[in-house]
């Protein structure tokens, strides 16, 4: 939790120079009342300075696609400095090794996010580590799993329908995590896969509404229950409210 408190990160002593001023950069970048936004949207800031997203590209975009520099900021622990380090790195270059060790890593739900949608699901390993994470316990690797569905959705053009629709029944037994950033992916992932084409997303909708219809059993009627299908009934609801909207069905494709 915020407490109002100055970032008190150190800049390690041992960093490579050109990574000591990246940090030194980032922290004059960085604001108290950032900070305390952050806070507010459940980010942990004990490690933050309080850059946006928007100035942090920035700052990517000078750099350029530099691996061994990534890894570097990423090591340092620093909020910031590793999302910076999702967007400077290489996909090609990103093993199976790198995947796992920064998903153990994941603290916040933006570092999360951006890793996955930004760089790791641009990588080789991306379908693999969606569908193997997607069952794995830790509340931020399975978040990673649903969010990296999400990203494949929108950035994996090649992709068929098939490869898509066999990641719905994982959704579907994701729909009922009651933690509330691991349901959140869920959904994120299912609306993705729906708006895109119409083919998904009438496979999205049938998906959705088997999500419905087996929490309200689980439940004993449409209201109510256990977490697990209120968590369930609420990615659902959600899901269909925009699948079906005439905004996503006149935008989709065939």
């Amino acid at each position: 939790m915020y407490n109002g408190r100055t970032c008190s990160m150190r800049i390690p002593s041992t960093t490579h120079p050109e990574v000591a001023d990246i940090l030194a950069e980032l922290r004059a970048l960085g604001s108290e009342e950032n900070r305390a936004g952050m806070a507010r949207y459940g980010i942990k800031v004990v490690n933050a300075f309080g850059v946006s997203v928007y100035q942090l590209r920035k700052v990517a975009k000078r750099l350029g696609t530099n691996h061994p520099l990534a890894l570097t900021l990423w090591a340092t622990g620093n909020h910031e400095a590793r999302l910076l380090a999702c967007f400077v790195d290489d996909p090609a270059l990103v093993g199976d090794q790198q995947l796992e060790a920064w998903a153990r890593n994941f603290d916040s739900w933006d570092i999360c996010d951006q890793a996955t949608t930004s760089l790791f699901d641009l990588t080789k390993h991306a379908w693999g580590k969606a569908r193997k994470w997607s069952g794995r316990d830790q509340e931020w690797v399975k978040r990673a799993g649903f969010a990296l569905m999400a990203g494949l959705a929108v950035h994996d053009k090649s992709a068929g329908n098939r490869a898509f629709a066999k990641l719905l029944p994982l959704i579907q037994r994701g729909a009922f995590d009651e933690r509330n950033f691991v349901k959140k992916a869920v959904n994120w992932a299912l609306r993705n896969i729906g708006k895109r084409n119409r083919a998904l997303n009438a496979a999205a909708i049938a998906c959705a509404e088997r999500i419905r219809t087996a929490a309200n059993q689980r439940a004993g009627g449409e209201r109510g229950g256990d977490p697990a299908a209120r968590s369930a009934r609420w990615v659902a609801t959600d899901a269909l409210r925009e699948l079906a909207s005439a905004k996503v069905q006149a935008r989709i494709k065939d």
